[in-house]
């Protein structure tokens, strides 16, 4: 078993409750950790036998340019296609954060984390 990470994946985008949250937009963090086998990779030095992390990428951005309310949803969502499209992942944890969220209060970003296994 191996681990790929993608980490800090940084997006502009138009999540929220509140329709000021989806009008105006915000910075969020992605950070997406999934557990696969290695093993034929490390051998064969052949990027088709692992999990392409640019393909990752590329969920995240498609995905988080989809507005929605919670980032929950936002969350289920990459992990969705991930199992979907890199059939080689076991488990996925996707962590969503908000930057400088509208809240009362000094808070540097809020974070849900969302973990799945096929």
């Amino acid at each position: 078993m191996g681990i790929v990470r993608v980490e800090n994946i940084r997006v502009y985008a138009h999540h929220g409750c509140l329709p000021e949250e989806t009008l105006i937009g915000s910075d969020y963090l992605v950070n997406v950790l999934v557990k696969t086998n290695l093993s034929k990779a490390s051998k064969s030095d052949d990027l088709a036998h692992t999990v392409d992390y640019v393909h990752i990428n590329t969920i995240v951005e498609e995905e988080m340019a989809i507005p929605s309310k919670l980032l929950e949803h936002v969350a289920k969502r990459i992990s969705d296609r991930i199992f979907s499209e890199i059939r080689m992942v076991n488990k996925a944890r996707i962590a969503v954060s908000k930057i400088n969220p509208p809240i009362n209060g000094d808070v540097e970003k809020v974070t849900i984390v969302l973990k799945s296994k096929r």
